[in-house]
């Protein structure tokens, strides 16, 4: 940093955010006629004088700089969220509220990176995301709201002899089931990924048998397809092979067991083959 007085430099870039709005280091350097190292150390400098703000959601690789009042621009920017990322932004959006416990591992996962957005508060031991320009007493306003009209479309159910028990109690159970099974295969993904060092980057698909991660390590992308299963077979090679190649980037498999004994044979057959010709 220069010696010299630089309140004048910081001022200005104050000026620059409250006409411009939030911005990339590169556009500060532009207006301020430096480099964006030069503008970085300042926008850092202000930073952590609380001057200003650094977004979590990033441009490329850089986040945006902005006013303490003008968070609520920074929703303009949401188009540059991840898939999974930006289907919890809209579930949320729309929502107003969420509680965590009733979301699927992958938006609850989501909900946890979006943190310009999704604003995380307890009630009664749950952890409910409240959407971050709505205001956490609206919550208790919308409760008071639904509760009446639940119990009088229960009553309504009941008098017409339409609210089956028995099928709706089958129904939850299964579901709940099934919301256990994705728990359960995500985490050990989740823990293959931390052992291995990889870093979860994105959510393709997501499912109690299958889970597409974009992952990196090293700085290196890869497509992650994991797979509840005990064997894979070739389908299921063919099947992830199709999807790296979509993306153009190298791909990881990975399973509760190895492939088939013919799929290992193969695999290894494969090692030393330089190419398969045709006879003219």
């Amino acid at each position: 940093m220069p010696t010299q007085d630089t309140s004048g430099i910081k001022n200005k870039i104050i000026f620059i955010l409250r006409k411009n709005g939030p911005s990339l280091p590169v556009h500060i350097a532009r207006e301020i006629e430096s480099s964006i190292l030069f503008a970085s150390a300042f926008l850092s400098e202000l930073a952590s004088e609380k001057r200003l703000k650094i977004s979590y959601v990033k441009i490329g690789n850089s986040p945006l700089y902005y006013l303490p009042e003008q968070k609520s621009l920074l929703e303009k920017f949401s188009n540059y969220l991840k898939s999974k990322e930006k289907e919890a932004f809209m579930l949320l959006k729309e929502k107003k509220f969420l509680k965590d416990s009733e979301q699927a591992p992958a938006i609850r996962v989501a909900l946890r990176e979006i943190k310009d957005f999704a604003i995380p508060f307890r009630k009664e031991e749950e952890i409910i995301w409240r959407f971050f320009s709505v205001p956490e007493e609206e919550f208790e306003v919308k409760k008071k709201e639904i509760k009446p009209i639940i119990k009088r479309e229960e009553k309504k159910e009941k008098e017409l002899g339409i609210f089956d028990k028995p099928k709706k109690a089958r129904r939850k159970t299964a579901r709940k089931k099934d919301s256990q099974k994705e728990n359960k295969f995500f985490e050990e993904v989740k823990s293959f990924l931390t052992n291995k060092s990889l870093e979860m980057i994105d959510i393709e698909t997501f499912g109690k048998n299958e889970i597409i991660l974009r992952v990196r390590k090293n700085g290196q992308e890869r497509i992650l397809v994991a797979y509840n299963k005990k064997r894979i077979n070739e389908n299921d090679i063919i099947k992830a092979s199709k999807k790296a190649s979509e993306i153009g980037i190298p791909y990881i498999i990975l399973s509760k067991g190895g492939p088939l004994k013919k799929i290992q044979n193969l695999l290894k057959a494969l090692g030393n083959l330089s190419s398969i010709e045709k006879m003219e």
